[in-house]
Order: structure tokens, then C-alpha cells, then sequence
């Protein structure tokens, strides 16, 4: 029996959730995810608790049991507390702005890059003084969905991803960055 697969999800009562066939629907104060089930797998809620079941112990179900488990427990805790990441965007003359559905961003290039959020997405942008450097902007990126929200944050990064030598560019908050020596130090 798959370890992770067999946990129970406790469902708080500020969630309410549904099982029609292989589509579970979750709705909480934050939001609504709906998510199916894989063919062999079996969601089924009973006194605030949802478990995952397989119908038999062939390979492939067995590894999709506990995936199907997490995705579910990941869906609760979505719609109850949501999910965050945290950016920082280091350097010289970089910033970054939040309007509502667009994340705009100066990164060094000769022109701001406009970063379209998807729906279901916020981006909370402030100016901190880190002791990294002086010159560091804040990005929280939120949301319901814990996929969305990593890919999100993994596309910004992208945009303008950690020099080895300076430190410039957006990393996630507990990134920590190995910094090459220069020439002079060869």
C-alpha cells in the first residue's frame, strides 16, 4: 500500500467538498478548484474526510495513488490558506510594478517587460532594504492553485535569472546564490 496515498485529508469545515463520479470539486473563503481523478482512482468523502483508493496494485496505479492524494490534500489547503512565493529582485535601476492583471517589470533591458498574471494570481510588489543589498524589491506571488503559483513565480525568475558574478536579477526569497570569481581573482 502506497504510504502517502493511504493518509486520510481532514477537511476543515470552512471547505466544502463534492465527489461526482472522477470530478472532485473543492470550494473555501479563497477560492474554487476542480480537479478529476485518474481513471482507477476513487475519491470519496466520509465525516469531513477525503481518501484516495486504487482498484487494484498494477505499477501505474500505484504511483498515480499517491500523486492523486497530493493533489487533493494540495487543492484543501489551496481554497483554505492558499499558497505563496516569495521573489526578490535584485540591482541597479530594477523594478517591478503590480497593476491589476499585468506585472510590469525593468530588468536591465531596453525596454519594461509587461508580464500578463493569469487569472486567480496576485502579486503583491514592495520596496524592503535586505541585507542582501540596497537594492531589493519584494514580489509575493498568491494564490489558490499551488501548481499555478510555482510556475508563475518560476516563469518571472526566468525573465532575468541570477548573474554568477554579481548577484543581479530575481531569485526566490531563500534562494541562496554561489557567486563566481572574477577575472582578477583567477
Amino acid at each position: 500500500m502506497s504510504r502517502v496515498g493511504g493518509k486520510p485529508i481532514s477537511v476543515p469545515g470552512t471547505v466544502k467538498v463534492s465527489v461526482e463520479g472522477r470530478q472532485v470539486m473543492v470550494k473555501g473563503p479563497l477560492g474554487e478548484l476542480t480537479m478529476s481523478v485518474p481513471e482507477g482512482i476513487t475519491a470519496s468523502l466520509e465525516d469531513e474526510t477525503l481518501t484516495a483508493q486504487r482498484r487494484n496494485d498494477s505499477k501505474t496505479l500505484k504511483s498515480l495513488h499517491g500523486l492523486t492524494r497530493s493533489l487533493l490534500a494540495n487543492a484543501v489547503t489551496g481554497v483554505s490558506e492558499g499558497f505563496k512565493k516569495e521573489l526578490d529582485v535584485i540591482g541597479i535601476g530594477y523594478r517591478a510594478e503590480s497593476d491589476s492583471g499585468t506585472l510590469t517589470l525593468s530588468l536591465g533591458y531596453s525596454h519594461s517587460i509587461e508580464f500578463p498574471l493569469p487569472e486567480g494570481i496576485k502579486v503583491n510588489v514592495e520596496q524592503t532594504n535586505k541585507p542582501i543589498q540596497n537594492y531589493v524589491t519584494s514580489m509575493v506571488v498568491e494564490g489558490v492553485d499551488k501548481c499555478q503559483v510555482g510556475q508563475v513565480a518560476a516563469n518571472i525568475r526566468a525573465l532575468r535569472p541570477p548573474d554568477p558574478y554579481k548577484g543581479k536579477g530575481i531569485r526566490y526569497s531563500d534562494e541562496r546564490i554561489r557567486l563566481k570569481v572574477g577575472k582578477k581573482g583567477a
